[in-house]
C-alpha cells in the first residue's frame, strides 16, 4: 500500500465521518459533503488502480 493509498483511505474514513455527522445532525450539506469525498476517494483509488497495473505491463514489455 503506497501513500497515495494511505491518502485516499484517510479521504473515505473522513467523508463518512462528515456524512454521519451530517445524518446525526441533520445536516444535509455536510451528508453532501461526506458523500462527495468518498465518491473522490473511490475514484483516486481506482485511478491509482490503472496506474499501477499500467506501470506493471510495461515493466513486464521492458524486461522481454
Amino acid at each position: 500500500m503506497g501513500f497515495d493509498d494511505l491518502k485516499n483511505k484517510a479521504q473515505e474514513a473522513t467523508g463518512k465521518a462528515k456524512e454521519a455527522a451530517g445524518d446525526a445532525t441533520n445536516n444535509e450539506s455536510l451528508k453532501t459533503e461526506g458523500k462527495a469525498d468518498q465518491g473522490s476517494a473511490a475514484i483516486k483509488d481506482k485511478a491509482n488502480d490503472v496506474k499501477e497495473k499500467a506501470a506493471g505491463a510495461v515493466n513486464d514489455a521492458l524486461d522481454k
